[in-house]
């Protein structure tokens, strides 16, 4: 089946042709490395990867670049509060980015060009943008005319006539439509030289430089979150209709983490750091629970939903435990056929749960061989997605932070397993007898078990009695 991706500039699902065959090359715009990264953040990072992991299944050689905005107004306003450099403040925050992505299996782009490293291009891409009639020099700064430029608005939806760029004012615009390529220089704040004035960039110049720069002047794929769509895509777009390049074939946008229906943001105060999140759940969890919603659809946060995310993937965990390392095999024409509609992940994560329950059946009836066949299929599904819990990423994790607690409690869960398999076997058999001796015998020893879809699950008893 033909990978169907959702393209946010014609609003159509599109079938996807590979500019060059064999090959698949990626823009994500990347962080602006502000502060800390909390989980909207890092979303997309995880959509994206999925992203990539799939087309790399389907046989694709993925060029994937993901940019650093290390220059910005916030970070210049934010650095100068904590009364430390720029750029020492954008290189902190950079490593914590990179430290989010690490914990939660993000694999490394191809490559992560920084803003401040590509000013010459961005020089060159202004000249081009300001020869070819849609730009213009004033007091220093340097500014694109939206309304010179055909198409204007098809990402976005943005009409002219009721355009507002939303940036800070800027002198010597001809019309207020017009947006910033280029900042002239303030006193106390970086600066680069150029033909125009000493200065520095503007936001969307950036990665419409970077993006050309690396991928060509035509590449396959642009993505961010939902909140780029404007100004900052449509405004690369437009620098780049300007400029005569061909840009994006195809723009994805992945929703926002939100809470109460917000987006979550640092004006809103709503903001969970990835640190902070990790003290509730493991890395894999929490990259289960952001990766497990469709990637254009709204993930709406809480402690709870967090939590029985983290629970489902624990279900796929335990079987994959009890049946032993397995080597991964294939994925099910279900899932494939799950990702190759616009990346359906809720679809795809069905069709693994679907094989997990179909596989502790046939480990309570004794059928090995059918287990380690579905398990093996698990594992090829899963890292897909980037949980794969056999996988080294993940096994190294567990190993490093669990210690001698998290060997007890395998040792424990292992046990109880065997027990819960007894039992299942007995109910099968109707023989009500044995199946109630093992019921009886766990709650004795203050282990609830819950019957679910997935099979029976389960916990400790929390005593209530104590005041």
């Amino acid at each position: 089946m033909t990978l169907r991706i959702y393209d946010s500039a014609t609003r159509t699902l599109r079938d996807f042709v590979p500019l060059r065959p064999g090959h698949a090359s990626v823009y994500l715009c990347g962080a602006t490395v502000q502060s800390v990264p909390h989980i909207g953040h890092v979303r997309s990072g995880v959509a994206f990867d999925i992203l990539r992991n799939w087309l790399e299944a389907k046989g694709l050689d993925v060029a994937f670049v993901r940019n650093v905005t290390d220059i910005d107004d916030k970070i210049i306003t934010k650095a100068a509060e904590a009364g430390r450099p720029w750029w020492e403040w954008a290189a902190t925050h950079e490593r914590a980015f990179t430290w989010a992505y690490d914990q939660l299996g993000v694999r490394p782009p191809s490559l992560e060009p920084r803003a401040t490293g590509h000013v010459t291009e961005m020089i060159e891409y202004m000249q081009r943008v300001i020869d070819a009639g849609h730009g213009y020099a004033a007091d220093g700064n340097v500014y694109c005319s939206p309304v010179t430029i055909e198409g204007y608005g098809k990402i976005s939806g943005q009409r002219l006539d009721e355009l507002d760029q939303g940036e800070s004012a800027g002198t010597g615009k001809r019309d207020p439509r017009d947006f910033t390529m280029w900042k002239a220089a303030k006193p106390g704040e970086p600066s680069w030289p150029t033909p125009w004035g000493d200065g520095r960039p503007g936001w969307h110049l950036e990665c419409s430089a970077m993006a050309t720069k690396y991928l060509g002047e035509e590449f396959d794929i642009h993505g961010g979150g939902l909140d780029l769509k404007f100004p900052h895509h449509e405004n690369e777009a437009a620098q780049a209709t300007a400029a005569g390049d061909g840009f994006a074939r195809y723009w994805m946008h992945n929703g926002w983490v939100t809470m109460a229906g917000e987006k979550m943001s640092k004006s809103l105060g709503n903001v969970l750091s990835v640190p902070h999140v990790l003290t509730l759940v493991r890395p894999v969890e929490l990259r289960y629970y952001l990766g497990s919603a469709h990637y254009r659809s709204m993930l709406e946060y809480s402690e709870q939903t967090l939590a029985d995310a983290a629970t489902g993937y624990r279900r796929i965990e335990a079987f994959l435990d009890r049946v032993g390392p397995v080597e991964r095999t294939t994925w099910t024409e279900r899932f494939a056929a799950a990702m190759d509609d616009d990346l359906g992940v809720p679809a795809a994560l069905a069709e693994v749960h679907n094989a997990v329950r179909a596989g502790n059946t046939v480990l309570a009836a004794g059928d090995r061989d059918e287990a380690v066949r579905l398990a093996g299929q698990i594992r090829a599904m899963m890292a897909i997605l980037g949980v794969d819990p056999q996988s080294d990423t993940w096994t190294a994790s567990r190993t490093a932070s669990g210690g001698t607690d998290d060997a007890a409690s395998k040792a424990l869960d292992t046990l109880i397993r065997a027990e819960l398999d007894r039992r299942t076997a007995a109910r099968a058999a109707k023989d009500w007898a044995t199946a109630d001796e093992v019921r009886d015998r766990l709650a004795a020893a203050g282990i609830e078990i819950t019957d679910t879809a997935d099979g029976p699950q389960w916990s400790l008893r929390t005593n209530t009695d104590d005041k």
